[in-house]
C-alpha cells in the first residue's frame, strides 16, 4: 500500500473580486500505515484540505498522489474503494429515513461486494455494535453509536486510507475517548493511513506521529507529536496554539 502525497496545493472559492484563497501552497507526505494530524483554528483550511481529497471542492491546483493514484478533477470508483472520510456530525452524514441495514447494504453493493448480511454482521461487530443494531434509524441511536455507524459505513469498501474530519468534536466528552480508542485499534488491525482534522491537540497527540500546524490556509509548521508535547516548536503561532490549548494538557489523560 501507498501512502499520500500532496504537492503545492492551492484551493479557493469564488472567482475575480469575490476570491478567497481558503489553502495556499501546502505540501506534506503521509507514508502507508502512519497518522497525520492538521490542526489549527476554524477557518485554517483544514478541513478544505480534505474536501479537495475527496473531489468536494473543485477549484484547486497542485498535485495530489492518493494510494498511488495521482489525482484528476474527477474521482474514479476505484478512489473511493481506497479512501473513504468520517465527518464531524454523525447524524447529518447518515440518511435520516435509512436504516443501518440499509446504509451499510447500499455501500456494500454499490462497490460490488458479495455475502452482504455477513459482511454487515462483521462490520457492526468491527466497531462495536451488536446485531441489534442493524435494523435501527439514526434517530434510534446516540451520537457515539451514530458515528460507529458512520465507521462502519467507511470501512465497507476495504479502504487503505480514511479522512477523519474532526469525528469526535460533535460526541458528548464522555464518549470521545471510546470513538478515539476504536480509530486507533481499527488502524492497526487493518493497517490503515489516517489523515486526520482536529482543533484539539489532545485528540492529535492520542491518534497522530506527525502533525501540520496551519495558519490562514498555510501550513507553517510540521512536526512529530514528541516534539509537539515537548513544546519545541519553530513558529511562534505554533507555540501560541500549544499554550493557549486546554486541551494540550489533557494529552495522557486518553487511555
Amino acid at each position: 500500500m501507498s501512502g499520500l502525497g500532496i504537492s503545492h496545493l492551492d484551493v479557493w472559492f469564488g472567482s475575480g473580486h469575490d476570491r478567497v484563497d481558503a489553502v495556499k501552497d501546502v505540501s506534506f507526505r503521509v507514508d502507508s500505515g502512519a497518522s497525520f494530524g492538521l490542526v489549527g483554528e476554524s477557518g485554517s483550511g483544514k478541513s478544505t484540505i480534505l474536501r479537495a481529497l475527496t473531489g468536494l471542492v473543485p477549484n484547486w491546483s497542485g498535485e495530489m498522489i492518493v494510494a498511488g493514484e495521482k489525482l484528476a478533477r474527477k474521482r474514479t470508483a476505484q478512489f473511493y474503494k481506497k479512501v473513504q472520510m468520517v465527518f464531524q456530525d454523525p447524524y447529518a452524514s447518515l440518511h435520516p429515513r435509512h436504516t443501518v441495514d440499509q446504509v451499510l447494504s447500499e455501500t456494500l453493493y454499490l462497490h460490488g461486494f458479495d455475502a452482504i448480511d455477513q459482511r454487515i454482521v462483521k462490520l457492526l461487530d468491527d466497531v462495536g455494535l451488536g446485531p441489534s443494531f442493524r435494523f435501527r434509524y439514526p434517530h434510534q441511536l446516540s451520537g457515539g453509536q451514530r458515528q460507529r455507524v458512520a465507521i462502519a459505513r467507511a470501512l465497507a469498501p476495504e479502504p487503505e486510507i480514511l479522512l477523519l474530519d474532526e469525528p469526535t468534536s460533535a460526541l458528548d466528552v464522555s464518549v470521545q475517548a471510546e470513538i478515539l480508542n476504536l480509530l486507533v485499534d481499527l488502524r492497526m488491525a487493518r493497517k490503515l493511513t489516517y489523515v486526520m482534522v482536529s482543533h484539539d491537540l489532545a485528540v492529535v497527540g492520542h491518534m497522530c506521529e506527525r502533525i501540520a500546524v496551519m495558519q490562514l490556509g498555510e501550513i507553517v509548521e510540521i512536526m512529530s507529536v514528541a516534539d509537539m508535547r515537548a513544546m519545541k516548536t519553530s513558529h511562534p503561532y505554533t507555540k501560541h496554539l500549544l499554550e493557549s490549548s486546554l486541551g494540550y494538557k489533557r494529552v495522557e489523560n486518553i487511555a
